[in-house]
């Protein structure tokens, strides 16, 4: 970073995923919170002329409030590290392993982390036959947000009905059943555990829109399940090498007690509103929205 008195930051947002209003969302609240701890900062909506507006603006650093591909996938931190630019959140591999769901669950199974059953298949076989026993769930193995998820149920005699638009290739996975729990970390600390409750899936409406879903922070469950959950997280975010901020999540069968915890996730560029998860778990852990910003911007580097 520059000698600069006052850092200036360049917030990275929008950009072109399936995920740019979040994006937007998240970028404008996080270029809010920055400039309240007085930071100088520019906001950048990430286009096809990227490396030309960070050229001209010039910043000490980038906070990579990106989400979804080409910003969470290790293309623009592949750019940034070629412009010797310091940034926020996980590096190329990292971003790059945990972007492809099938790849991070190797990673996880090596790691000995509990994940669901799952495989890669064609749009088409997808459509024409159930390719794995119900119920299971069809997701974008690229993509975040629960952005075009399919949930087939157990007494479903015929295949889901796949949208026009739908990528060639999709994630089948085993319906993990029981309770949405999530957890962050932040460097080497790992907070709280967050339950996540919905009236039915949490996609990408009970994410985003307005009492989609409440969140009790810290999670009521038993505290053999909390340690397990930190500790599955702290292992996930070291297995995949992120840096600074990730948050994992799974599902929980209660009645199945430890043997019920599945990891789904590893995200690597958390939401970034103040009611957002990982913000939450910032703040049971004593940091404001501004200071947990701060500290984002502040552990940035290249070569992440």
């Amino acid at each position: 970073m520059s000698g600069r008195t006052v850092l200036k930051v360049a917030v990275l947002m929008g950009g072109p995923s399936a995920e740019r209003e979040v994006s937007l969302s998240t970028g404008a609240e996080c270029a809010e919170a920055l400039r309240s701890e007085g930071f100088d900062v520019v906001e950048v909506d990430a286009g096809p002329d990227l490396a030309a507006r960070l050229s001209e603006v010039a910043p000490d650093v980038v906070f990579n409030a990106l989400h979804g591909r080409f910003g969470e996938d290790g293309r623009v931190q592949g750019l940034l590290e070629w412009l010797h630019l310091p940034y926020t959140h996980s590096g190329v591999l990292a971003s790059a392993l945990a972007m492809d769901k099938e790849r991070t669950k190797l990673v996880y199974r090596a790691a000995g982390l509990p994940v669901a059953e799952s495989l890669l298949a064609k749009r088409e076989e997808i459509a024409a036959k159930h390719v794995m026993a119900p119920p299971y769930v069809v997701k974008p193995y690229n993509e975040g947000s629960s952005v075009g998820i399919y949930i087939v149920n157990e007494a479903a005699n015929t295949p889901p009905k796949l949208a026009e638009g739908a990528p060639e290739v999709l994630m089948v996975e085993a319906f993990a059943p029981g309770r949405e729990l999530t957890c962050s970390m932040m460097g080497d600390r790992v907070l709280g555990v967050t339950e996540i409750v919905t009236e039915g899936w949490y996609d990408y409406e009970a994410k985003y829109a307005e009492g989609g879903s409440r969140h009790i922070c810290p999670a009521d469950i038993p505290q053999e399940i909390t340690e397990l959950c930190q500790d599955y997280t702290a292992r996930a975010h070291e297995a995949l090498g992120c840096r600074g901020v990730s948050r994992t999540d799974f599902r929980w069968d209660d009645a199945r007690g430890a043997a019920g915890l599945v990891l789904l996730e590893t995200n690597t560029q958390p939401g970034m509103t103040p009611t957002s998860l990982t913000p939450e778990h910032a703040e049971h852990a004593g940091y404001s929205f501004g200071a947990f910003c701060r500290w984002i911007v502040e552990d940035a580097s290249c070569n992440r």
